[in-house]
């Protein structure tokens, strides 16, 4: 079985070193490697080698939208997320799908204990993992999401992709600090503060409030100078690697039909962010 990985960049990436360890665990022959792929050349690679010889693969920022349109079909996952991250090849028909949203909100219950139901959030970014968490949260009861991002026009269409489960606006930049303050829990979805530019945050340190729960979607560093800035100011939080690997164990699922070695896959994801960052 032939496996990969395709984003801009993926030279972070650990899934290769998790992957592997899974497939050892469960004595599968198996491979999986990380290939750079441009937004500029996103449809033209998908359609050569290696990816076009793989069995499956998993789609990382920036291609989790742009991917969609080159697949002969999606699963219900992704049509209602309006993003992928899996591929699955079945008798050579690609196939995209989406565990992102599952894989977070697993993480997020199990690690924090929070209830979802009820919650007013916002959420910084507007892009495919974003579209994934913004989904499972708001189909699972939450009361409020607010977007704040760059583009505000891209916040507004996920607004209204949100808008047929629970109340959601998108926020402009000049009124981030008020509505963050409002909010019971914050989620990072961008790629600010991730390996190697861990120096930046994505918004100022002065928007990070004491009652909120902080969530980053990264996990490489596993602390983020966000969520350290959160801890100093005595905000519950919640780490990206819990996320990642629940939502590859259920890609892993998908491709192989077998169940997923959680605990193995998450110890070589830990033992393989030690290697790299000593």
């Amino acid at each position: 079985m032939r496996l990969g990985l395709i984003g801009d960049p993926v030279g972070h990436s650990r899934s290769p070193q998790m992957m592997h360890a899974a497939f050892a665990h469960m004595g599968l022959t198996a491979s999986y490697e990380a290939i750079a792929v441009s937004k500029e050349s996103l449809s033209q690679d998908i359609r050569q080698d290696p990816i076009v010889g793989w069995d499956g693969f998993n789609v990382t920022i920036p291609h989790k939208v742009g991917v969609m349109g080159l697949l002969d079909d999606l699963d219900e996952s992704a049509r209602t997320i309006g993003a992928v991250n899996t591929v699955v090849v079945r008798d050579r028909t690609r196939i995209g799908y989406n565990t992102d949203g599952v894989g977070y909100l697993r993480s997020l219950e199990q690690e924090t204990g929070i209830t979802v139901n009820g919650q007013s959030v916002v959420i910084l970014g507007a892009g495919g993992a974003a579209r994934a968490v913004a989904t499972i949260l708001a189909k699972e009861g939450i009361a409020q999401i607010q977007i704040l991002n760059r583009t505000y026009s891209k916040a507004e269409e996920l607004a209204s992709h949100l808008g047929r489960w629970t109340t959601a606006n998108a926020c402009s930049l000049e009124d981030g600090k008020e509505t963050i303050c409002q909010a019971s829990l914050l989620i990072n979805t961008t790629s600010i503060g991730m390996y190697p530019n861990v120096d930046r945050l994505p918004i100022p340190e002065e928007w990070i409030f004491p009652h909120l729960l902080v969530s980053d979607l990264i996990y490489n560093p596993k602390e983020t100078l966000f969520i350290q800035k959160a801890r100093q100011k005595g905000c519950p939080v919640h780490y990206g690697l819990g996320m990642l690997v629940h939502q590859a164990a259920h890609a892993l699922e998908l491709w192989t039909g077998q169940k997923a070695p959680v605990e193995v896959m998450w110890s070589a994801l830990e033992k393989a962010l030690i290697v790299q960052n000593t």
